[in-house]
């Protein structure tokens, strides 16, 4: 049962919402048929499995929609609004969160509600006293998590209302995904929405009955406040108990079988040059042909898209679809990197564009989004030459070493959104550390610039180039509670060869000015407020962004890189991998002492945090050739395939089935901000069994892939990642071998080659004549393959069936491409 009463925006429930259910189960009499419409399922499975359960559910309760007082869904900009943080030096509360490590939980540590991590103390505190459970879910850097705490958990009438009828749990999403899925699948199957914060009612068991995005604290016109919401909880809860506990089981029971994802009986693997033609085909439809990318507004980055539009150009290059799937990628990222959405003073992408044209961003930074990003731009400068893109990949990874790295190797999570404007302010807004009016650009940058037409200052010449206006150039529509008046968000408007003709100067002069002021004003930011750090460090994210090094590290030769790279593995190694139980850890944190500090209990590895640190590994062995990575791979592999494959349906479960408090055993069927952890093993497999011979990983990579063959074959828009696998499956991986002695010149120019070609179907290993290695004792027939003439010398192989042997890169680069 579900109230939809506040909707926080979420880059991922857009798209799941239209595949996970038809049926909008409202805490109602009735259901409103013209939202209803709106949903309607891609995924059968599920819709039928609701659909018998409708008119029991809604029949079950006299909570109605109009006893809430509410007729609708409200949406909210996601790019305005404040966190309103006071500045306390003695908080009059103190909870259980101040014990946590977690910045989203210490967030909370002093709100006047008497909150508990999740975990046993509060599963038995709700039993021993049948009290419900209010558990709230969100993450440090969530404009609208901001919100709710500030209007009602800060609240002191809402605190005592919620600290006594109820057993209060807060969460962090991104230290517990598997709480965060199992619960946004109740709220988004039963509403056709989600978001965060997340707001839902449990049982004592842990069994959902209501749910929720963001709730303001009070009724206002026709929307429902938290406080009327609570009070008619209390009330149902007490006198209706019976009826809400059975109709949430019947919602958990039709969840089961809605989201139970497995392989049929004979079975097989859907054709890969038709699956890939179809998400082709899909994303072509929902493509915006004036900016890029995949809607009108917001607008994600959506690597996962770019990254399948370039494997497809890849095996289609000589056709009009393949040329255009190119077309789309690239023009994407070149809008987003002269969008607003790339910060063009300190590096590093936002989360998203509020707007069409990559313009005014939601400022937050994810480390997820970095890794991603510097992967597809480099890809993009493999495909293209583009100087450009590799540029922008630099500038991702400059970002993230200076602003989110530990000083042990680790990568931090997040920068917030939201800032001080000042040092005096009482209150963050948006935006605030990144805008510029244009009379702090002109008092930055007034010296008149030597030959430029009509004595052209600095700034006429940066705000020129960037779009920076007098009263600003954030749009109402961007900034609906003002908070960007007068402001600018820098934009490239025009080429440097334009901008430079405009003031009658050269491009390098042009370059160079530009250049200056950057650094003018990146000194200036740096003495602002600075927004919130998360750090957090994630094993799954530090994954993502391990691949971001290695890969681009690799492409463009940059040894300092991968030596960045390098350093990530070691800290994965020495601080998120437990020798002992053999198991990843979920995450570890910054002390106050600024050394790694853990939690009492550690959490243990979710199935990304194994694939995305396997797919990382993978990565850096390729680009190093240092056989411990890929060693560590193959053994984080055969962990997780104890851990998470169900061996009766195949494919990974994203949590351990066998944890009692999870009430959803779920296998994510998306690709969207992050890739699903499927998705990334599918290829993991396909890669480490061609790296050490071990070919029930390919049947493994395989069954996987036929798990999710319903979804690939109607709407593999909703997988591109893992259609990336099945269009590896059809085409096989190439085995690339470089014989030769590692610092050699001659070896480092046949592997510069491999590595500066975007190869989506392939492995690279070096053999220098060990035969005793770890290499060589998985893959024997490496010993029959020999340098010739004493230079280092390349073998192209399929199945280890190989071509004639090259010693220049020229001819190695010729038969690559073919």
């Amino acid at each position: 049962m579900m109230l939809r009463l506040g909707f926080a925006w979420s880059s991922t429930s857009s798209t799941t919402i239209k595949h996970i259910a038809q049926a909008r189960l409202f805490t109602g009499s009735f259901l409103r048929k013209e939202n209803h419409t709106l949903y309607k399922s891609q995924c059968s499975g599920l819709q039928h499995a609701l659909q018998f359960n409708q008119k029991s559910v809604l029949a079950s309760t006299r909570l109605s929609w109009d006893n809430f007082r509410s007729s609708g869904v409200v949406f909210f900009s996601m790019a305005s609004g404040s966190d309103g943080l006071d500045r306390l030096n003695t908080p009059k509360y103190t909870n259980r969160l101040s014990k946590e490590k977690s910045s989203y939980l210490l967030q909370h540590a002093h709100n006047p509600v008497d909150w508990y991590p999740w975990g046993q103390e509060a599963f038995d505190k709700a039993k021993s006293e049948d009290k419900p459970i209010f558990l709230s879910v969100g993450y440090s850097t969530c404009h609208w998590c901001h919100v709710m705490e500030r209007e009602s958990f800060e609240d002191e009438e809402i605190g005592k209302v919620l600290s006594e009828n109820f057993v209060c749990i807060k969460v962090d999403r991104e230290e517990r995904p598997d709480v965060d899925k199992v619960y946004m699948t109740f709220v988004q199957a039963t509403s056709g929405g989600g978001g965060w914060p997340m707001s839902v009612w449990l049982t004592p068991e842990l069994r959902p009955f209501i749910g929720g995005t963001y709730f303001p604290p009070r009724d206002s016109g026709r929307r429902p406040g938290l406080k009327t919401v609570l009070l008619r909880i209390i009330e149902q809860w007490q006198s209706n108990r019976e009826s809400l506990e059975s109709s949430g089981e019947r919602v958990l029971e039709a969840l089961r079988k809605g989201t139970e994802i497995s392989a049929s009986p004979g079975e097989t693997l859907p054709f890969g040059p038709d699956v890939a033609n179809r998400c082709y085909q899909q994303l072509a439809h929902s493509y915006e042909e004036e900016y890029g990318g995949f809607r009108e507004a917001p607008k994600f980055p959506s690597p996962v898209n770019l990254m399948f539009l370039m494997s497809f150009w890849a095996v289609n290059r000589a056709s009009s679809e393949g040329a255009e799937a190119l077309r789309m990628a690239l023009h994407t990222l070149r809008m987003m990197a002269l969008g607003g959405i790339n910060d063009h003073v300190a590096q590093g992408f936002h989360r998203y564009s509020t707007d069409s044209s990559w313009h005014v961003p939601h400022f937050e930074k994810m480390l997820y989004d970095q890794g991603q990003l510097a992967v597809a731009y480099i890809t993009a400068y493999q495909v293209s030459g583009e100087r450009l893109f590799a540029d922008v990949a630099r500038d991702v990874l400059l970002y993230v070493s200076r602003d989110l790295s530990d000083k042990s190797g680790g990568f931090y999570s997040a920068e917030d959104a939201d800032s001080f404007p000042t040092a005096e302010s009482t209150e963050k807004r948006e935006g605030a550390f990144c805008v510029w009016t244009a009379g702090e650009i002109r008092e930055l940058l007034p010296d008149i610039v030597e030959g430029a037409t009509g004595g052209a200052t600095q700034a006429d010449i940066f705000m020129h180039h960037y779009g920076v206006k007098e009263p600003g150039n954030v749009d109402l529509a961007q900034d609906p509670h003002g908070e960007l008046l007068g402001q600018n968000v820098l934009i490239v408007r025009y080429s440097v060869e334009l901008t430079a003709a405009h003031f009658g100067i050269s491009v390098d002069r042009l370059s160079e000015l530009l250049s200056v002021a950057r650094a003018k004003l990146a000194e200036v930011r740096r003495a602002r407020p600075p927004p919130h750090l998360d750090t957090k460090m994630l094993a799954s994210w530090n994954g993502l962004m391990l691949s971001g090094f290695a890969r681009v590290g690799a492409a463009l030769g940059d040894k300092a890189l991968l030596e960045r790279a390098e350093r990530a593995a070691y800290f994965l190694q020495k601080h998120l991998w437990d020798e002992e139980d053999q198991r990843i850890l979920r995450s570890c944190y910054r002390g106050n002492n600024m050394e790694v500090e853990q939690v009492a209990s550690p959490i243990s590895g979710f199935l990304d945090d194994y694939a995305f640190v396997v797919c990382g590994l993978l990565d850096l062995f390729e680009a190093t050739q240092r056989v411990r990575w890929l060693q560590w791979a193959e053994e984080l592999q055969l962990r997780q395939d104890q851990l998470f494959w169900d061996s009766q349906g195949s494919g990974y479960f994203c949590s351990d089935p066998s944890d009692p408090t999870l009430l959803l055993s779920l296998k994510q069927d998306q690709d969207g901000a992050e890739p699903s952890a499927n998705s990334v093993s599918a290829m993991n497999l396909l890669r480490l069994s061609h790296l050490t011979g071990r070919q029930d990983w390919i049947q493994r990579s395989q069954e996987l892939l036929i798990a999710f063959s319903d979804r690939l074959t109607k709407v593999p828009i909703a997988l591109p990642d893992m259609v990336r696998s099945v269009m590896a499956q059809h085409y096989t991986l190439k085995q690339i071998v470089v014989c030769g002695q590692p610092d050699a010149e001659d070896t480092a120019s046949l592997i510069s080659c491999v590595n500066s070609l975007f190869l989506p179907h392939k492995v690279l290993m070096l053999a220098d004549g060990n035969t005793e290695d770890f290499l060589n004792q998985k893959l024997p027939i490496l010993s029959t393959l020999v340098s010739q003439e004493g230079k280092a010398t390349a073998y192209v192989c399929e199945n280890f069936a190989c071509a004639l042997p090259v010693t220049c890169p020229q001819e190695l680069r010729r038969l690559l491409l073919e």
